[in-house]
């Protein structure tokens, strides 16, 4: 689908953060090989008898904030999950074209608003290691509201919270059932990212534009307003 935003209408840019602005290969090592390979050592079951454990532990909870809360987590699989976040956390990375696209957002005078599903613990690990957070100008975690972004109760709170209007902002994610939920809200620009994961193939969105680098939207964002 074509991207065509109207920057002049827009006065706020939502952003997700694993996949949208941080390589999403982090979170696919930890929660897709590390967590299983613990789990296999510390309960002598094989890898495969762990992959099929956490995999129907993972579908229970998903969509919900549990599927999001390294405290959840750690009661269920018996694993000290803050602890492997710390370490695991030099290996978080921004992707090439966040800050580019941020700063000229900055430049634009749109602000620029994290939020994010990810844990605060989480979060807080990963803005150590990536500076993400000198290029925001607010940094939202939904655990703080109670509810995951795929949740309407959670888009009035962050609408409350922000006093942003739906009409003039743009949300982008990489998760398409959250784009739908921002989309059933009201946000009026609604875009996915096709390649969350660097070491992955692109995603296909069915129901959403979508890109897969963030300086294709900075000439129309530059272009000034007609007099």
């Amino acid at each position: 689908m074509h991207i065509d935003i109207a920057w002049q209408d827009v006065d706020t840019v939502l952003l997700d953060m694993d996949g949208t602005l941080l390589d999403l290969a982090f979170d696919n090592h930890f929660w897709q090989k590390l967590v299983p390979e613990t789990v296999s050592l510390e309960r002598g079951i094989s890898l495969d008898e762990a992959h099929l454990l956490i995999a129907r532990e993972y579908h229970a909870v998903q969509h919900t904030l549990n599927w999001y809360c390294l405290d959840y987590w750690s009661e269920r699989l018996g694993l000290d999950i803050c602890a492997m976040t710390t370490a695991q956390g030099p290996n978080a990375v921004l992707r090439e074209d966040t800050v580019p696209f941020l700063d000229a957002l900055k430049a634009c005078g749109k602000r620029r608003i994290l939020l994010t599903n990810a844990h605060p613990y989480n979060l807080a690990v990963k803005l150590e290691h990536t500076g993400l957070a000198q290029h925001l100008d607010l940094l939202l975690s939904t655990h703080t509201f109670g509810y995951p972004k795929e949740d309407q109760r959670l888009w009035q709170a962050v609408a409350a919270h922000t006093g942003l209007d739906e009409a003039r902002t743009v949300f982008i994610d990489d998760s398409e059932p959250i784009l739908d939920a921002a989309a059933k809200f009201g946000i009026r620009y609604c875009l996915g990212v096709t390649n969350p994961d660097s070491g992955m193939a692109d995603k296909i969105y069915q129901r959403h534009p979508a890109l897969n680098d963030y300086r294709r939207l900075i000439p129309s964002l530059r272009v000034k307003e007609s007099p």
